[in-house]
């Protein structure tokens, strides 16, 4: 719940805003004492000052506190408080300021150092902190302190150690007395078989031989699984709760090869194995093709058997879409994966444009023009080495770019991510009108990759459709003459009025913005850093602007 309190009409305004967007709404400054036990996160449109001593008297602990942002009456900035990283203000004071129009303040040190610290790192990996975060954050930030990744995790740029490490942060979902700071993460899938009738407190115990026998730590248990006749054990369900528990058919167990089958079992209830092929089963589910490994073979406990199978992280591939270039078309997505990854991989010039973005320490590969397949191979091999990558191209990666080849080689040994851009059609489309406004087709007219004879056809299908027709790479120094047949091949289905849109550099210096008649357009105004979109029959100049209408009215 996130509660919104402002004292004057400006701050209500600006309350009003956001709270359709954040799911929240305005209070009476007189509820914030009843309300903070619930509240996950309260924005102040009030100064500082004021804000500190609203909700001074309520401060706990980091762990607990909600996020406290405050925004200026002016909406210039959105002040992430209190709570930045466990309370999630930082956060909530880059939405508040996204729609607002405001700069989010945030002061947490790893954010202000440009660095991932304990808390995020955390985040990302979903795990839970055991042990004193904020001296391993501030170790972690002066580049004192050891971070063991045993699983091997894909980890985003980490402060180098510099001298004598004085902290050790721990990844692992397994119990250890050595000192330091452990993240557990979500790694494991404990199965269940049991009797009829068990009590809750067998399985409780049976629990706990994980960790006493096995080293496992429960605190990294994903999801439990059993087979299917035990979804309404009573015991099994009470000992979990309140999580929920994963069935599956004697059958499907009965095909998991498991180390200890029993046909004792099998006679019972048609499969060798309840616990360990219940938890290798439902990891791989959960893993979606990551390595699955059992943790923990069975152990008994009375009429209780549990396992605990672990999905084993991946490399990490994130395909990147950086929008047509204008830093406010790039989504915020794409600017999270960048500061993510270990390494970035694309074009040199659009490595340019974010490389303000990158964390320190993140590797660079680039390369030019003609190399894009190589790239893409490039970046899944460093994936598959189990590195955090993001492999980046301009516009929505996967339209005429860099996602295809990339996934062409992409195996399921590594994780993928797809973050859309602004393609070059909807940003040409937004600065021509609303050209784009029903059924449309995108073609390239480069010929590198596919044969001008079956781009002709694709051309003379859509002009015979009456699709209105955005083209990409649509002329060049040495093929100068495709655009100009594709547009004859438009004037023999349209009317010679038909507007066509140009846009030159969208979204960047030196853009262009024109339109002409189909009888009147002139291909030699165009060259590979333009997109063209040819109306439909029904596409006209409204205003001077290129309108295809949706024709809202229902038959």
């Amino acid at each position: 719940m996130i509660a919104l309190f402002a004292v004057t009409d400006a701050g209500r305004r600006a309350a009003a805003e956001v709270a359709s967007v954040l799911d929240a709404r305005l209070h009476e400054l007189a509820e914030l004492a009843e309300l903070w036990p619930r509240l996950d996160g309260a924005v102040f449109f009030l100064a500082t000052g004021a804000t500190v001593r609203l909700v001074a008297p309520l401060l706990g602990d980091k762990h607990t506190d909600p996020g406290v942002v405050c925004v200026d009456e002016a909406r210039r900035f959105a002040v992430a408080l209190a709570g930045g990283h466990e309370g999630g203000a930082n956060a909530l004071a880059t939405r508040v300021a996204a729609v607002l129009g405001a700069e989010p303040v945030i002061t947490t040190a790893s954010d202000a150092a440009g660095r991932t610290g304990v808390d995020g790192l955390a985040g990302l990996l979903g795990a839970t902190v055991d042990g004193d975060a904020a001296a391993a954050g501030t170790a972690l930030l002066d580049g004192a302190a050891l971070v063991a990744n045993p699983l091997g995790f894909p980890l985003p740029p980490l402060p180098p150690v510099t001298g004598e490490p004085r902290h050790t942060i721990t990844i692992t979902d397994r119990l250890a007395a050595e000192p330091g700071t452990r993240l557990v993460p979500p790694t494991l899938v404990v199965g269940i078989g049991s009797a009829r009738g068990v009590p809750a407190a067998d399985v409780t115990a049976a629990l706990q031989r994980l960790e006493t026998e096995h080293g496992v730590d429960l605190r990294a248990v994903r999801a439990y699984a059993s087979v299917d006749l035990k979804a309404d054990e009573a015991g099994i369900l009470a000992a979990i709760a309140p999580a929920e528990l994963r069935t599956f058919p004697a059958e499907v167990l009965a095909a998991v090869d498991v180390p200890n089958p029993s046909e004792v079992v099998r006679a019972e209830v048609g499969t060798a194995s309840v616990a360990e092929a219940a938890a290798l089963h439902a990891a791989a589910e959960l893993g979606a093709g990551a390595p699955v490994e059992l943790a923990a073979e069975k152990t008994k406990h009375r009429n209780v058997t549990v396992a605990a199978a672990r999905i084993r992280p991946r490399g990490r591939l994130a395909i990147v879409g950086l929008g047509p270039g204008a830093d406010d078309l790039r989504v915020p997505r794409a600017a999270a994966e960048l500061r993510r990854a270990s390494v970035v991989v694309g074009l040199d010039q659009y490595v340019e444009q974010v490389r303000h973005l990158l964390v320190p320490g993140t590797e660079v590969r680039v390369s030019g023009l003609g190399d894009e397949e190589q790239r893409a191979a490039d970046a899944v091999a460093l994936a598959a080495k189990g590195l955090a990558v993001a492999l980046i191209g301009s516009g929505d990666a996967g339209i005429y770019a860099m996602a295809s080849p990339a996934l062409e080689a992409a195996g399921a040994d590594i994780e993928v991510v797809g973050v859309p851009g602004v393609t070059a059609a909807l940003a040409a489309a937004a600065l021509l009108g609303a050209p784009l406004g029903h059924d449309h087709v995108l073609i390239s007219l480069s010929d590198l990759h596919t044969p001008w004879p079956v781009i002709e056809k694709r051309v003379a299908a859509a002009a015979e459709a009456d699709l209105v027709t955005c083209f990409y790479n649509p002329r060049s120094r040495d093929r100068h003459w495709q655009l100009g047949a594709a547009l004859d091949a438009f004037r023999a289905h349209r009317p010679s009025a038909t507007p066509v849109g140009a846009v030159r550099q969208a979204g960047r210096p030196g853009q262009r913005v024109w339109t002409a008649p189909l009888a009147d357009f002139d291909p030699a105004e165009v060259d590979m850093l333009t997109t063209v979109v040819v109306g439909s029959s029904t596409t006209r100049m409204v205003a001077g602007r290129m309108v295809t209408p949706r024709g809202y009215r229902w038959s």
